[in-house]
């Protein structure tokens, strides 16, 4: 992790805190932080900040690294940043994140993931509702090559209020190419390209599956859900954050990839490509289950069960 990047939202932490805490119930509410992120807290506790604006690099890092649109830090139940930005293995990982290896127009080739000749922009916020009962945030972004636009991103985040021991943060992804075909497609032999979610350094990590605990990680695997469980900022108990995917997702369930090193990818569409119409929409929709300790399978299965049973409303409007 980015230690300079870690102070920064540190710092911002402790300028927003004390006032949050004077508040008499744990009510949501959206904060500035700086003129590119917009963070949310619960009563006195952090809970993400999504970076609308384009966040440059540190010192080190190529200057092509720059990104947008994507949350980082993402919080644990006790304050603990779970999230990595500009990590040094994968300077291009950033938070949770959506993205694509490979995303072709016509006959050029884009790199989304990697940053390369495509990015996200910021069009305008859909929703900042915040109160007792919840948060929803719903931002319209593009994807852009050059000065032109391409796709039409909608990004929906709700999170309900937290439990004893979890917190469901709800995420809706909806795209639309503009004028051309777009064909997306995942790493080869790997599948990852669309949501995705980066840990920060940590210590005893254990990955979760429907397939069971284990050392070693996982290519091009169709899975329900997965979770990422870990010690992190030196703390003495675990804590981590599954991703469920919707029975309602294309291609349900999707391919996956797990790296023990810090990352769960969605692969969807995976390594087989496939092709979007203009003014066809695409939606995808999850859940990132943040949690104390260190779940076992059929802890996992029992929460993944309860979100598919009441699976929450759609919140974008295609």
């Amino acid at each position: 992790m980015n230690m300079k990047l870690v102070s920064v939202w540190s710092f911002i932490a402790m300028l927003v805190w004390p006032a949050a805490r004077a508040d008499a119930a744990d009510t949501f509410r959206f904060t500035e932080a700086g003129e590119y992120s917009l963070a949310l807290f619960e009563g006195g506790r952090p809970v993400l900040a999504y970076n609308h604006g384009v966040i440059q690099p540190p010192a080190g890092v190529p200057a092509d690294r720059a990104r947008s649109s994507y949350v980082h830090p993402l919080y644990g139940i006790d304050g603990e940043v779970l999230t990595d930005d500009f990590p040094k293995d994968h300077h291009h990982h950033r938070g949770l994140f959506w993205s694509w290896p490979h995303v072709r127009i016509g006959d050029q080739h884009y790199d989304l993931w990697a940053l390369k000749g495509i990015e996200h922009r910021f069009v305008r916020w859909l929703a900042r509702d915040a109160g007792a009962s919840g948060a929803t945030l719903g931002v319209e972004n593009g994807w852009f090559v050059g000065s032109r636009k391409v796709m039409q991103e909608q990004v929906w985040l709700r999170v309900a209020p937290s439990s004893k021991d979890g917190r469901a943060l709800d995420v809706e992804l909806i795209w639309k190419p503009i004028s051309d075909p777009i064909t997306l497609e995942g790493a080869e032999g790997k599948s990852y390209g669309g949501l995705t979610l980066r840990f920060a350094p940590r210590m005893e990590t254990v990955i979760t599956t429907p397939l069971g605990q284990g050392d070693k990680d996982l290519t091009v695997t169709h899975l329900p859900w997965a979770d990422f469980s870990a010690r992190f900022a030196g703390r003495e108990q675990a804590s981590g954050a599954a991703i469920f995917v919707a029975p309602d997702h294309p291609d349900y369930p999707p391919e996956w990839l797990t790296r023990h090193y810090g990352v769960l990818c969605l692969g969807w569409p995976g390594v087989k490509a496939k092709t979007f119409q203009p003014g066809e929409s695409i939606r995808c929709r999850y859940r990132v289950w943040i949690h104390r300790g260190a779940p076992d399978v059929e802890k996992v299965k029992q929460a993944y069960r309860a979100y598919e049973q009441a699976l929450p409303a759609k919140m974008g409007k295609e």
